[in-house]
């Protein structure tokens, strides 16, 4: 049986993980987006022509917070529209060669900034990590499954 506070130390640990990924990013890359933005970009460049219905549920989000969103990714230039042929009134979310660049250039930031922190870790931890891997994955895949059926 897991103690009591494993779940809050678990949640800790990755949130805070990702929180000081983004914080040692960030001033590397401008103009600077928020998470929100981030995660649309990142759907976009997987699933180019996704619709904006189709991305707020990838996403979890309201249909108008995601139309929000490609707004500004829009105005920013890196997301354009194009016209569903199937249904006129519908668009299809493409990214730009920038979309696409930035992306790569925050990849590649957050892979060295990675790499070079965990090569100053023990073996054991290195290991531990390389090992928690596929569980990580797993609970991902369940919390998905579960927000999913709701």
């Amino acid at each position: 049986m897991e103690p009591e506070t494993f779940p809050d130390e678990l949640i800790d640990a990755l949130v805070g993980v990702q929180r000081l990924l983004r914080r040692r990013l960030r001033p590397q890359v401008a103009p600077q987006l928020r998470g929100a933005e981030i995660e649309l970009l990142r759907l976009v460049v997987a699933q180019p022509g996704i619709g904006i219905s189709d991305a707020a549920k990838d996403l979890h989000l309201a249909s108008n917070s995601v139309s929000t969103l490609v707004n500004q990714l829009s105005g920013q230039g890196y997301l354009s529209r194009e016209r569903d042929p199937a249904d006129r009134r519908a668009a299809r979310l493409l990214p730009t060669q920038a979309a696409e660049a930035r992306l790569d250039e925050w990849r590649r930031r957050r892979t060295e900034l990675v790499r070079g922190t965990v090569s100053r870790l023990d073996e054991a931890d290195r290991d531990a990590l390389r090992a928690a891997i596929p569980a990580l994955r797993n609970l991902a895949d369940r919390l998905r499954e579960e927000t999913e059926e709701r």
